[in-house]
């Protein structure tokens, strides 16, 4: 082997390593890029899931304490059992839950008097969550089903809100309407969101 064959050999492997190199930063780059845009949308997916539970959740007390409105709120009960995150809805689901409908059944059969008026739909939500087949607390509750259960109950509410305060612009001005109309349009904006992405 002669020193200029060497050298030409060297170089091919010299620039076929370099080639190598480069097209790994290319696929490392783009296997970064994809990992944080789905990672970012997921993200944002679970952020807003968090933020309409909690909407629903303050309507509902909003709605069981002095603040009455002519919202039907029951419909809250179903919205949270399609919307609530899988770490709460597992804990509800599981012996906490089990142990809350248990006590709740107790209370309201031997202590009818001592059973609050405001804590029946949240005692539905957990009875709900505890006895529902796993057809609907997994496969409807996690699926498109679910979501679009979710934005007719969304839709149907902030349709509801509007009219009971006179107007679009009415559900902004009202002392207690703010409030109420921004929880509401966050239970329209997960579902629209999750379906979307």
């Amino acid at each position: 082997m002669n020193l200029k064959s060497f050298r030409s050999d060297h170089g091919t492997l010299h620039s076929m390593i370099g080639t190598d190199f480069n097209e790994l930063t290319i696929a490392a780059k783009n296997l970064a890029n994809h990992t944080f845009t789905l990672t970012g949308l997921g993200f944002g997916t679970s952020v807003l899931e968090w933020v309409a539970s909690i909407a629903a959740i303050y309507l509902l007390v909003l709605d069981r304490t002095n603040w009455k409105t002519n919202m039907l709120t029951s419909l809250l009960i179903p919205y949270i059992f399609f919307s609530a995150p899988s770490l709460i809805f597992g804990i509800f689901r599981g012996e906490i839950g089990k142990w809350i409908a248990f006590v709740a059944v107790i209370v309201q059969l031997f202590f009818p008097k001592h059973a609050k008026e405001y804590l029946e739909l949240p005692v539905a939500l957990v009875l709900i969550a505890v006895v529902a087949p796993n057809l609907i607390a997994g496969t409807f509750r996690d699926s498109w089903i679910g979501l679009a259960i979710c934005l007719g109950i969304g839709c149907y509410l902030l349709q509801e809100h509007i009219r009971a305060s006179g107007g679009f612009r009415n559900a902004f001005t009202k002392p207690n309407g703010i409030s109420n109309t921004v929880g509401i349009i966050c239970l329209v904006v997960f579902p629209v969101w999750a379906l979307i992405f």
